[in-house]
């Protein structure tokens, strides 16, 4: 598709070049030619016709007794045929038109050119076709792919939190039995002390009656 578009662009500037660099040729006031007192004011036949560079004005007429003059602004006005640009009398001269801008023309006999033998021709500035810019296709972004030696904590937006530690009731059989307490120890004491207090007791009361029937060794 861009290679198409391309060869159009191509092709237009060519046709333009061609179309701007060969150019036309105008006869100055038709069939009549360079004469004096045409039938068809000579500015305003000029301001009939489109001129851009590279155009040329043929000047048709009789050898000999008229001749083709380009003047600046004030010799055309003044139809002053002295020091012109350019000088043309072969009957059958052709002019180009080397730049843009006003071209003034009079006749070379100053009484014809008063007459009207004169004529100003505003040649148009050059203008290249226009065409739109070509914009290359929209590729999209590619990211670069990450490292191998990347952590899931070195991607943005991704921090982990630490795990938290485990509790003592979390763990498992860890449950703790609770200290005895020191009124729980006194009273086993005590009642270790009652028992043993009363076993002495029975045991001196044995002896006793068995040492009244047995008698003295």
């Amino acid at each position: 598709m861009g290679s198409l578009a391309f060869l159009s662009f191509l092709l237009t500037i060519s046709l333009g070049l061609m179309w701007t660099c060969q150019g036309h040729d105008f006869y100055v006031g038709g069939l009549e030619g360079w004469v004096q007192n045409p039938s068809e004011n000579y500015n305003h036949w000029a301001g009939r016709n489109r001129f851009q560079v590279n155009d040329s004005l043929v000047f048709s007429y009789k050898k000999g007794e008229d001749s083709v003059l380009v003047v600046n602004k004030e010799n055309y006005h003044k139809c002053n045929t002295k020091n012109p640009i350019s000088n043309f009398s072969d009957g059958y001269s052709v002019f180009k038109f080397d730049r843009s801008g006003p071209f003034f023309f009079i006749s070379g006999i100053q009484e014809k050119c008063e007459k009207g033998e004169k004529m100003i021709v505003v040649v148009l500035a050059v203008r290249h076709p226009h065409t739109p810019p070509i914009s290359p296709p929209h590729t999209p972004p590619i990211s670069p792919p990450p490292s191998a030696g990347a952590s899931p904590s070195d991607s943005p937006g991704e921090k982990y939190a630490p795990a938290p530690s485990p509790t003592p009731s979390d763990s498992p059989g860890g449950k703790y039995a609770p200290a005895p307490s020191p009124k729980s120890s006194s009273a086993a004491s005590s009642l270790l002390f009652s028992w043993t207090s009363r076993f002495y007791f029975v045991g001196v009361v044995v002896a006793a009656v068995f040492g009244s029937f047995v008698g003295p060794f």
